[in-house]
């Protein structure tokens, strides 16, 4: 298995294969940025200083979906505190308070390291350095070309090891991780080089331009999400006193979590005005207005205990079963242009932000004293002046207004449509028909039910898999996923258990058109007699348990039991296999039927452990 990328996404998924895998398998785990390793752009720590916190309570970002209280373990009693300034390094974190992201890095090394040391004999991790460059699907797998390949880290700065130009690696299973891609920003196309400008906030230079810059200084941040708001916190938390403009095309403000905040699915009724025929722009927006309006109303009324900040939040997710429907009846062009002009409206609907990073700025954006301006308007571009400050030139309601500031922050914004993305993988992926564009949102790639590539025609492209924001528009449209939970932590959990374990079960082998038709015979409970059943629920059971526990001694004994279960599973009627393939077979619905379980998203987590009988392991 080669995973290309090792920020969150590819560490998640080589611990799943590490995990999962029960006979001899490689893993080779490829960075092309060191730093990046298992953090990416999100958590590496010189792009995150402490005071950057996760947007979430620390209680929800745990790496396993079925160990909801992991990472709050970790920070608690396993971390190395030796570094950490106060007030973290003598806090105890609690399950809705708040954690800086730089120690996520620190979390998933220590996981994947336990992953590798706890896998099957035979299961290897090679972390290596390079970039891949390009990808050939061949009859037996992918030939992957890697530029500066460099197998555990050999040649980082050394000179070592296979660090030469190109290298073509053999792989049987292609795992796509490549995180999020930066937009070139149009407006700024005259100061990309200046240095009175950030172009992404989260880089060590463009850190330590904002840590350096003189308190009184006039700052412009383009944007007005949450990664803004990272940016205007740390300005605030060093003592700058100059005035700060968030300049935002929608005016949108996110939502402060209130105290003790948990995650919680509320179950509504399907919008059914939004199921019928799409007419036009207007018409549609004043459906959603009403069936949104009505399910708030609904949820303050019925459920007095949710605080009212949350509201949207909880009707967003609510909604998610019914997105798929209501969205197939949208025209594509106009798909793409109701999720350019509403995207940051919805992420903010979506989710919010912990009182770390919104107090701060709320405080700093009272209308009497406060030094944070909101700005609404679209920036037109961004000129130097003859003084050497920048000129940001905002089209705003009642005209163009221009602000003069000594340092303008691009917010870090993110390239969806990977036509416009210039690495050379993509170019080269594309250019082979190996990846497309996701056809009916223009975000993310095309991919089936599994994560698996979709070339031109909508057949698999060869055994090429893509996890995390890769697969933001198939979120959408398949799953209703909204904002950042199309590709956030959350989906990358159940992404990383699906393709990690449908990857392997591939390498086994197996009929997968036979796995498919035993899979449906047993999704119908009216086919099975009542002790059939029981016997297939327990076998399932206990490969739930085999595939969420972490230690290779705990999961050889309840594979051992697992293979007595599935022996005892009554065959169905028509099977005419020997006993090994039979097993095999079943091994293969098993592990279906356990994956889907592991994987609904129409639970929280803490209801997932109830559900799955793991809540007390």
């Amino acid at each position: 298995m080669l995973i290309v990328g090792s920020g969150l996404a590819g560490a998640a998924t080589a611990m799943r294969l590490l995990r999962f895998a029960r006979d001899p398998l490689e893993v080779i785990l490829l960075e092309r940025r060191s730093d990046y390793r298992c953090a990416g752009v999100a958590y590496h720590r010189d792009g995150n200083p402490w005071g950057h916190v996760f947007n979430i309570q620390a209680g929800r970002m745990s790496a396993f979906r079925e160990d909801v209280h992991d990472f709050i373990r970790w920070a608690n009693s396993e971390a190395d505190r030796g570094d950490w300034p106060a007030p973290w390094a003598g806090m105890t974190f609690a399950e809705e308070g708040p954690a800086p992201r730089r120690i996520f890095q620190d979390y998933l090394v220590d996981r994947l390291a336990e992953a590798r040391r706890e896998a099957c004999p035979g299961v290897v991790l090679v972390e290596a350095d390079g970039e891949a460059v390009d990808l050939e699907v061949r009859p037996t797998g992918v030939d992957v070309t890697v530029r500066h390949f460099s197998p555990d880290g050999a040649g980082k700065g050394s000179g070592g090891g296979q660090d030469r130009e190109t290298t073509v690696l053999f792989a049987d299973r292609v795992i796509l991780a490549t995180g999020l891609e930066l937009r070139e920003p149009p407006f700024a196309a005259e100061v990309l080089d200046h240095e009175s400008f950030v172009r992404n906030p989260y880089s060590a230079a463009g850190v330590r331009k904002l840590t350096t810059l003189p308190p009184g200084a006039t700052v412009a941040i383009v944007g007005s999400v949450l990664s803004a708001y990272d940016s205007a916190g740390l300005l605030l938390r060093q003592g700058h006193t100059g005035r700060i403009h968030l300049v935002s095309r929608t005016g949108t403000v996110f939502r402060t979590y209130p105290a003790g905040h948990e995650h919680e699915v509320v179950r509504l009724p399907c919008p059914k005005t939004l199921l019928e025929p799409y007419a036009h722009r207007e018409e549609f927006l004043a459906r959603v207005r009403s069936e949104w309006e009505a399910a708030c109303s609904t949820v303050l009324r019925e459920h007095p205990g949710i605080h009212p900040t949350v509201v949207a939040e909880r009707v967003a997710k609510a909604w998610e079963p019914h997105l798929p429907k209501a969205i197939e009846l949208i025209p594509s062009a106009e798909l793409r242009g109701l999720l350019d002009e509403f995207g940051t409206a919805i992420a903010a609907f979506r989710v919010g932000a912990v009182e770390y990073t919104m107090e701060i700025i709320e405080r700093a954006m009272h209308p009497a004293d406060g030094t944070v301006r909101l700005v609404v308007g679209k920036v037109a571009g961004i000129k130097p002046t003859e003084s050497g400050r920048l000129a940001v030139s905002v089209d705003a309601r009642n005209g163009t207004r221009s602000i003069e500031a000594d340092l303008v922050i691009s917010n870090f914004s993110r390239e969806s449509d990977y036509a416009r993305v210039g690495r050379p993988l993509w170019r080269n992926l594309l250019r082979r028909g190996t990846a497309v564009p996701h056809e009916r949102t223009g975000r993310g790639l095309e991919v089936d039910e599994r994560g698996a590539l979709l070339g031109p025609g909508g057949e698999a492209a060869g055994p090429v898999f893509a996890v995390g924001v890769l697969r933001e528009g198939d979120e959408m449209v398949r799953n209703g996923r909204t904002g950042a939970f199309t590709f956030n932590l959350a989906a990358i959990k159940n992404h990383s258990i699906a393709v990690a374990a449908h990857v392997i079960g591939r390498l086994e082998p197996s009929d997968d058109v036979l796995a498919e038709s035993l899979a449906k015979y047993y999704a119908r409970s009216s086919n099975i007699k009542e002790v059939d059943r029981a016997e297939f629920e327990e076998a399932v059971t206990l490969e739930v348990r085999r595939l969420a526990t972490r230690t290779r001694s705990e999961r050889e004994l309840i594979d051992s039991r697992l293979d007595s279960c599935i022996r005892a599973v009554a065959e169905p009627p028509g099977l005419s296999v020997d006993a090994s393939r039979r097993d095999r077979l079943m091994r293969v619905v098993v592990n279906r039927a356990a994956v889907e379980r592991l994987t609904d998203i129409s639970v929280t987590p803490k209801e997932l452990r109830r559900q799955l009988g793991i809540a007390n392991s």
